[in-house]
């Protein structure tokens, strides 16, 4: 797909908009549950230990907030990909069949790899429904 400089700098704002946000919403997840103590993030000053229930939600916060950064990473690299197909001049293009990626799909993920058809075929292996 041979992208106008018009299109090239309208998904390169896209994905360095949608890379931004990301970066600040990790930012956010380290400062108030990553890189806090438990006692710190509960605010609690005292030296009783928590109830083996506050632990718990407290432990689960955490893992759920470890999760979330772990995919917001993962989509950061993918958006860092696309970023990097718009100016080796590949993006737009399906990495499965070679065939473009239709202008739908890349507004509403600019940072899609794979055209839809082969995109369903992926996920129904996934799921195993092939």
């Amino acid at each position: 797909m041979a992208l106008k400089e018009a299109d090239i700098k309208k998904y390169e704002q896209l994905l360095n908009a949608k890379k931004r946000e990301l970066l600040e919403e990790l930012g956010i997840i380290q400062d108030t549950h990553i890189g806090t103590s438990i006692k710190e993030a509960t605010g609690d000053l005292s030296s009783y230990s928590y109830h083996m229930a506050d632990q718990g939600t407290e432990t689960m916060d955490r893992e759920m907030a470890f999760m979330m950064a772990s995919k917001q990473g993962r989509l950061i690299y993918h958006i860092d990909e696309a970023l990097r197909r718009l100016k080796d001049g590949t993006y737009g293009v399906c990495q499965s069949c070679g065939k473009n990626i239709g202008v739908a799909r890349l507004e509403a993920v600019p940072h899609a790899r794979l055209c839809i058809d082969c995109k369903s075929k992926e996920e129904e292996a996934k799921t195993g429904k092939a």
